[in-house]
C-alpha cells in the first residue's frame, strides 16, 4: 500500500470523527460505565453508539443486552479459530461485469521495440540497458547470463546497503541459475525472452526455503515453505533470481524491520512504498527488472518517486498464490522495469490464473510495438491537466503527436473515500493475530496512520457499513465501465481525480511511466518536506495511463511510444551510475 492513500484515508477516519469525539462527553472510563467481568451493559452500548453514528432508546438498548451474549460468544469463537494468511474469503471479487464481453487475446508480443545494436563495453551501460536489449544480446551470443548476473551482484554489493533495497541476496543461487541458463542456451533450449535475465522479487512473495519476512519484525525469521506461482513462472521463463527486495512492513510504506528503502535519485528520502525495494533496485541498476505488488498504489507510487515504469495489471490477471495477503479483493502482482517495453515481457511470463488463488483467471495478453496509434481514442480530463505538472501536459502532448485523438473523460461524484473501509477491514482480518496478541507493537512504524493503529481501529467497522461499501464498489465498477466504453486509454496525473483509488477498486490496469524530472526538497513518505533544509534535488516524475480491463497491451505500446518521444527514461541516478 502506498503513501498516497493517506489523503483518502483521512476521509474514512472522518466518518468516525464526530462520533468518537462524542464518546468522551457521553461516557466516563470508570464509575457507572465500568463493566464487571467484561459484561455488556446498556451503558456500554450507549457509549459505543457514537462510533457507529446510531442512537437507540433505553428500551432498545435493554433488548440488545438480552440478545448480545450469544453474539459475543460466536465472535470469540471465530477469533479463536485458526485462519492462516493464505486462507481466502468465500466471497471472491471479480472485476468482470455480467453481460460484458472482453476482447480475447493471443499470448503474443509482436515486433521488437527497436534495434538492440551491439553490446556495450561498459558494465554500467549493460546494467542499465532495457531487458529487451539484454535478451537480444544474449540471443546473438554477445552476452551471457553469468556475466550479466555478476554485473548485478557486484552492483548490489557496492550499492545495496546505501539504498537498503534488498533484504536477502541469493548470490550463490543466482550464479548457479545463470550457469544453468547459459548451458541450456548452448544446448539450443531457450525458455523465452527472459531466459538468463536477473531480477529482484518483493519480499512478500515466497520462494521455498528462502527468507520471506514481509518486511515486518514479527516475521523477520519467516522462511517460505513453497514457491509462489509468480516465482515459479519466472523460473520457467528462465529468469535468474538475485534475491528478495525490501518491502514496507506488511506492504505499507518504505520502512522495514531493518531499514528504510531509499530513492536512488535522492538517497536522503525513502523510495515510497510498498514495492519500495523493487523500484529502488531497478532504478539504480541493481537488477534487470523486479516484481512488485499493489493494493492501493504500491507499484505506482514508488515508480513515481524512483522513476521506474510500473505496470499494475487487471485484477485477477496474475495469480497471487504464495504471496502474502493484505487485502484479498485488491492485491495485485505486476512488473517494475526501467523502460516501459520491458513490462510486456515480464507480464507475459507471469500472466494467468491458478487454482490456489480463487480470484484469478486466465486471459490472454497480446502486445504489438508496431501498432498504429493514429486515431487511438485517448480519454483526458482538462481540469486534471490544468492543475497538473507541466510534465503531465508534455506527456499528453506527446500522445497527441503520435496521432492519439483526445476524448473528454470524467468520473461521477461519489464518496470514494468510503471504499477504504473495505481495505482496512480486510487488512485487519488478514493480520488479526498481530492485533489480538499485541505483536503489532513490534512493528517499527507506529504513527497514527501506520498499520497497528489502523488494525485496531478496524475492529470498530460496522458489518452493515462493510456490506454497503461493497455495494458502492459495484456502483463504481459500473460507472467506470460506462466511462471507459469507447476509449482505448486514459491519460493523466497518477493521483488525480481519485483515479488511483477508483481503478484499484474496479480492477482496471494502470501504467506509471517517467515523464521527466522536477526539483524537490527531501520528502517524507507522504510527500511533505522532511526537514527545514531548502536544498533541492532533481528527482523523477511519472504520469499515468489507464485502460479498459485486460488492455495492458495498449498501455505498453502507447506508453513506450510516449517514453520514446519524451526521451528521459535513460537518465540514471548520478550516485549509482
Amino acid at each position: 500500500m502506498t503513501d498516497r492513500m493517506i489523503t483518502t484515508r483521512r476521509g474514512v477516519m472522518g466518518l468516525m470523527a464526530a462520533g468518537a469525539a462524542g464518546i468522551a462527553g457521553a461516557c466516563s472510563p470508570r464509575g457507572d460505565n465500568a463493566l464487571p467481568d467484561g459484561a455488556i451493559s446498556a451503558d456500554a452500548l450507549r457509549c459505543a453508539e457514537p462510533l457507529f453514528s446510531v442512537s437507540y432508546s433505553d428500551e432498545q438498548r435493554a433488548q440488545l443486552v438480552r440478545s448480545m451474549e450469544g453474539w459475543v460468544t460466536r465472535a470469540e469463537a471465530l477469533r479463536a479459530h485458526h485462519k492462516p494468511n493464505a486462507l481466502h474469503p468465500a466471497q471472491i471479487f471479480d472485476p468482470r461485469l455480467p453481460g460484458v464481453q472482453y476482447r480475447a487475446q493471443d499470448d503474443v508480443i509482436r515486433n521488437l521495440p527497436g534495434n538492440a545494436g551491439p553490446v556495450p563495453s561498459d558494465a554500467v551501460d549493460i546494467a542499465f540497458a532495457p531487458v529487451w536489449k539484454q535478451a537480444a544480446w544474449m540471443a546473438a551470443g554477445q552476452l551471457t547470463s553469468v556475466a550479466l548476473t555478476d554485473i548485478y551482484l557486484d552492483r548490489i554489493e557496492r550499492h545495496g546497503a546505501a539504498l537498503e533495497c534488498f533484504i536477502t541476496v541469493t548470490a550463490d543461487r543466482a550464479r548457479a541459475e545463470a550457469r544453468a541458463r547459459d548451458a541450456e542456451r548452448a544446448a539450443g533450449r531457450v525458455r523465452g525472452p527472459l531466459h538468463g535475465i536477473p531480477y529482484g522479487l518483493k519480499d512478500i512473495i515466497d520462494v521455498a526455503d528462502m527468507p520471506a519476512t514481509w518486511g515486518a519484525t514479527p516475521y523477520r525469521e519467516r522462511v517460505g515453505e513453497e514457491t509462489a506461482v509468480v516465482a515459479l513462472r519466472l523460473e520457467e521463463a528462465g529468469a535468474v533470481l538475485l534475491g528478495k527486495t525490501s518491502v514496507g512492513a506488511l506492504a505499507y510504506g518504505d520502512i522495514w524491520f531493518d531499514g528504510v528503502c531509499r530513492n536512488p535519485f535522492n538517497p536522503r528520502e525513502g523510495s515510497s512504498g510498498s514495492s519500495a525495494g523493487s523500484a529502488s533496485a531497478t532504478a539504480a541498476g541493481l537488477c534487470a527488472f523486479s516484481i512488485g505488488t499493489e493494493t492501493l498504489g504500491s507499484i505506482v507510487s514508488p515508480s513515481h518517486r524512483c522513476g521506474t515504469a510500473g505496470l499494475r495489471p487487471t485484477f485477477g490477471r496474475v495469480a497471487r498464490t504464495g504471496a502474502m495477503a493484505l487485502c484479498w479483493t485488491l492485491d495485485k502482482v505486476g512488473p517494475i522495469t526501467r523502460h516501459v517495453a520491458d513490462t510486456a515481457y515480464v507480464l507475459a511470463a507471469i500472466n494467468g490464473g491458478d487454482a490456489g488463488d480463487p480470484a484469478s483467471f486466465d486471459h490472454g495478453f497480446a502486445c504489438d510495438f508496431a501498432r498504429d496509434l493514429s486515431g487511438l481514442r485517448l480519454g483526458y480530463n482538462p481540469e486534471w491537466l490544468e492543475a497538473a505538472s507541466e510534465l503531465d501536459r508534455e506527456a499528453f502532448e506527446a500522445a497527441r503527436s503520435l496521432g492519439a485523438r483526445p476524448v473528454p473523460f470524467n468520473v461521477d461524484d461519489m464518496p470514494y473515500a468510503a471504499l477504504l473501509i473495505q481495505l482496512e477491514a480486510e487488512a485487519a482480518a488478514a493480520f488479526e493475530e498481530l492485533t489480538l496478541s499485541g505483536q503489532d507493537s513490534e512493528l517499527r512504524w507506529q504513527d497514527d496512520v501506520a498499520w497497528p493503529n489502523t488494525f485496531r481501529r478496524a475492529r470498530f467497522i460496522s458489518g452493515v457499513d462493510l456490506v454497503n461499501v461493497d455495494r458502492l464498489r459495484r456502483q463504481v465498477m459500473t460507472m467506470m465501465a460506462e466511462r471507459m466504453d469507447g476509449l482505448d486509454a486514459v491519460i493523466g496525473p497518477n493521483f488525480a481525480g481519485n483515479m488511483l483509488l477508483i481503478t484499484n477498486y474496479t480492477g482496471h490496469p494502470q501504467l506509471a511511466l517517467r515523464a521527466g524530472f522536477e526539483s524537490q526538497r527531501t520528502r517524507t513518505i507522504f510527500g511533505a518536506p522532511a526537514d527545514d533544509s531548502e536544498e533541492t534535488f532533481q528527482v523523477p516524475y511519472a504520469t499515468s495511463l489507464w485502460a479498459p480491463l485486460f488492455e495492458e497491451g495498449t498501455l505498453v505500446s502507447l506508453g513506450h511510444a510516449i517514453e520514446q518521444r519524451l526521451g528521459v527514461a535513460g537518465t540514471r541516478p548520478s550516485d549509482f551510475s
